[in-house]
């Protein structure tokens, strides 16, 4: 989970612990980009405002990276505007949630992205 609102990534992570994953915090996107590359997760929950590196350039150097492209992202953001949607979805994100969101629908989305995946 990659988002610089700590409130947000404890009730995310709890959530997501809660149902068995294993979760992994980044309060930046460079933090991010290091934990991808080192620690390879099945699933990347992303936010798209975020200090150092943004939720898109994020994304964007996850699929330009051989070793990285194929894991699945959400974008988990406040971004509600078409063009954030439409251009985080060319990018390849797989999921796209706007917050405020359900933790449950997240949740369920992250859960049917990991089935897909395997």
């Amino acid at each position: 989970m990659a988002d610089d609102d700590a409130i947000l990534v404890e009730m995310v992570r709890f959530r997501l612990e809660g149902a068995g994953h294993k979760v992994l915090c980044a309060s930046d996107g460079e933090v991010a980009l290091d934990l991808a590359r080192t620690e390879r997760p099945d699933l990347i929950v992303l936010d798209s405002m975020m200090p150092i590196v943004s939720g898109p350039e994020v994304l964007a150097r996850l699929k330009a990276d051989e070793q990285l492209k194929a894991i699945p992202v959400v974008m988990l953001t406040a971004r509600k505007g078409e063009s954030d949607v439409v251009a985080a979805l060319q990018s390849g994100v797989d999921e796209y949630l706007t917050k405020p969101f359900i933790p449950r629908e997240l949740l369920v989305r992250i859960d049917s992205l990991l089935n897909n995946s395997l």
